[in-house]
């Protein structure tokens, strides 16, 4: 018999999806013998938790389900740290942790899949799902690291740029199961032993590329991180659309400030004050180049997203406060880093 394995989904003000993402899991059950989901509500402040509270009190949910509401929205990591620590702490911590996007349903058995890997594998710290639209097509769920050159040829919008720089693309898509940088936290199983080691979500990050920032620390704990296609599961929030304006450019909706300070802690905590400096310069040099080559006419058909090159601008100014990864056995319930700072 394999590895114990809680799944663990976070809920933000999206009940029903959420009940639809546990729903998923009742008849993985008979593939995973064991297995347990935590469902955290991060302050949600809309009825959500009462409503997840008296659903889980249902029949189908009832012995394998718990429910941990949170006071406060402290962010994707920290609101997934919480249950992982009380997962960790309590009488039986599982030996895998599944986290699952309220907005994601898993195919049969995609939850065995990744538990499969982790059995045959020791030295593996994570594993990711291929992530599929509504409408069955892949999307993206692997991922190199990012770098100056990378953001570089991210900022020219050029795949010739990247070709003649020998920077691959930062999306991976394998065939069958590999190792790569990073995968999406949409739907991936770690190790508990691994957190153990390397720590739990950085709390320095609100919302995004806080998943990056863990898979890269446990790489550098020497785990691997790998991708198993077999494991699929359905991303229903779905791919955001762009609107094509009159130079043929797709333009789409501008990012929240958060993005781009959790965009520049990442690659502070990475390459360093100076490197993320770097970075920022190469995309910005980037999207001149970019620049160019849209008012020559070369341009079509690529997407630019509002406001990107200001937000890269105040990012580069922004204050790298020092690295702050919660651990497993710390008391549930510190406020995050981003709040204290």
């Amino acid at each position: 018999m394999g590895g114990s394995v809680a799944v663990v989904v976070v809920n933000y003000r999206t009940p029903e999806l959420t009940l639809g993402a546990v729903a998923s899991l009742i008849a993985e059950r008979e593939r995973v013998p064991g297995l347990r989901a935590v469902v955290a509500d991060g302050g949600s402040g809309d009825g959500s938790a009462e409503a997840l509270a008296a659903a889980f009190a249902e029949p189908r949910f009832a012995g394998w389900t718990h429910f941990l509401p949170l006071s406060v929205n402290g962010g994707f990591g920290w609101a997934n740290n919480q249950a992982i620590q009380w997962l960790m702490q309590g009488e039986t911590p599982p030996d895998y942790l599944h986290l699952l996007n309220p907005d994601a349903e898993v195919e049969p058995g995609a939850v065995a899949a990744l538990a499969a890997v982790l059995d045959a594998e020791p030295e593996c710290g994570a594993v990711g799902s291929l992530l599929l639209e509504e409408d069955g097509t892949p999307t993206g769920s692997a991922f190199r690291f990012p770098g100056a050159r990378s953001e570089l040829v991210r900022g020219s919008r050029t795949d010739a740029l990247g070709r003649l720089l020998g920077v691959g693309s930062l999306v991976m898509r394998p065939a069958d199961l590999a190792t790569v940088g990073w995968v999406t936290g949409a739907s991936v199983m770690l190790r508990s032993e691994a957190l153990r080691r390397t720590g739990l979500f950085d709390t320095g990050f609100f919302l995004y590329f806080e998943e990056v920032e863990l898979m890269w620390r446990l790489t550098r704990g020497g785990w691997t991180v790998r991708h198993q296609p077999a494991s699929r599961v359905r991303h229903l929030e779905g791919a955001s659309t762009g609107v094509r304006d009159a130079s043929g450019e797709m333009l789409a909706p501008p990012r929240p400030a958060y993005w781009y300070r959790s965009r520049r802690r990442l690659h502070a905590l990475m390459l360093g004050g100076r490197g993320a400096r770097v970075a920022d310069l190469a995309w910005l040099a980037g999207d001149r180049l970019f620049a160019l080559r849209r008012r020559l006419g070369l341009a079509r058909g690529r997407v630019t997203v509002a406001g990107e090159a200001a937000g890269v601008r105040a990012g580069a100014r922004a204050f790298d406060p020092p690295p702050a990864p919660a651990r497993w056995d710390e008391p549930p319930g510190r406020p995050p880093a981003w709040m204290e700072g």
